[in-house]
């Protein structure tokens, strides 16, 4: 932007100098001349027309004029003609250049516009895949803990009635478990299984003292 600035500042200040030797090679060169001498007659009578014509003065016959003005007047009338074709071209040129860059950001705000709309697509996507993963996980814990709620409660209901149970679509059996042990079970029983009294082998064999010394006395 900033080069396209000076450019057209550096146009514009060299085409004064330039309209300037338009005008000398006018004076010095006849077929500049005679150009010029057509051009500024034409131009002439042109004006002097469209003065009858709009402003309503009467028709005069119309003097052309002499050959040191219409020299003067064309070389003047061409070096304002480069001067505005060179203003026209630099005008046309920036409103190019200003279209164009507008274009450009526009075509740029357009693809970064895509890009955002296909990356909201994308993670759109990504989010419903994800959603649709977390339903699927929720409903199996769900599931699982509705399994884990129903084990534990027939666990505990098993365990405040006792006995032998099972579970529901299970093979497996619980017994009856005793935590505490009663006393009985450590005592042994005096009585077989078959409930007669057990002899003593030590009263048997073993004779008592008071016996075998009374024996003893009593003798002859």
């Amino acid at each position: 932007m900033a080069s396209a600035k000076i450019a057209t500042l550096v146009i514009r200040t060299l085409a004064k100098p330039i309209s300037n030797q338009i005008k000398t090679q006018v004076k010095q060169h006849e077929t500049f001349r005679t150009f010029c001498v057509n051009l500024a007659q034409r131009m002439y009578r042109t004006e002097a027309k469209l003065r009858t014509n709009l402003l309503g003065e009467p028709a005069k016959h119309i003097r052309p004029l002499s050959e040191t003005k219409a020299i003067e007047n064309g070389a003047n009338a061409l070096a304002e003609g480069f001067l505005f074709g060179v203003a026209a071209l630099l005008i046309i040129g920036e409103t190019w250049r200003s279209s164009r860059s507008q274009s450009k950001r526009r075509d740029n705000v357009d693809d970064q516009l895509e890009d955002l709309h296909s990356k909201v697509q994308q993670l759109t996507e990504r989010t419903t895949a994800l959603q649709q993963v977390f339903d699927e996980r929720w409903e199996e814990e769900k599931q699982r803990n509705d399994e884990l709620t129903r084990i534990l409660e027939r666990v505990v209901e098993i365990g405040l009635r006792g006995g032998w149970a099972q579970f529901e679509d299970t093979p497996l059996a619980l017994p009856r478990i005793q935590l505490a042990p009663s006393r009985a079970s450590h005592q042994p029983s005096p009585y077989p299984s078959d409930g007669t009294p057990v002899s003593t082998p030590s009263s048997e064999k073993t004779p008592h003292p008071s016996s075998s010394s009374s024996s003893g006395t009593l003798g002859p």
